[in-house]
């Protein structure tokens, strides 16, 4: 089951990355602390950037570099045109899909119950 876990879990994170993205423009350690406040979802730095890079590469997301008050300049991370419209489709789907589920599971449980 941990690997399914796993596998699960990477293709959640990039959604998750996607919606804290959707309000306002972020740095990766301003992203690990939203993702934080839900247990589940808590990522390293080292986990998040290759998905931000992956993202941006596939030009869903912008990249601004920007003063920090302490240390380098941070890069800050936002939605393109592109990148609202993949995580609305996303959200829509994942919408769908877990209704699909949850239908499923409640008709399964039923049968069981027999």
């Amino acid at each position: 089951m941990q690997e399914w876990t796993r596998q699960f879990r990477k293709g959640l994170l990039e959604l998750c990355v996607l919606n804290v993205l959707g309000t306002s423009e972020s740095y990766g350690y301003e992203i690990v602390r939203n993702l934080e406040q839900y247990d589940e979802l808590a990522v390293s730095e080292s986990t998040l950037y290759p998905i931000l890079s992956r993202l941006r590469k596939d030009g869903f997301l912008k990249v601004r570099v920007g003063p920090s008050q302490s240390g380098p300049p941070r890069r800050y991370f936002s939605l393109t045109n592109l990148g609202k419209t993949y995580t609305e489709g996303l959200n829509q789907y994942w919408d769908d899909l877990t209704r699909a589920v949850n239908r499923l599971r409640r008709s399964i449980g039923k049968e069981i119950q027999k």
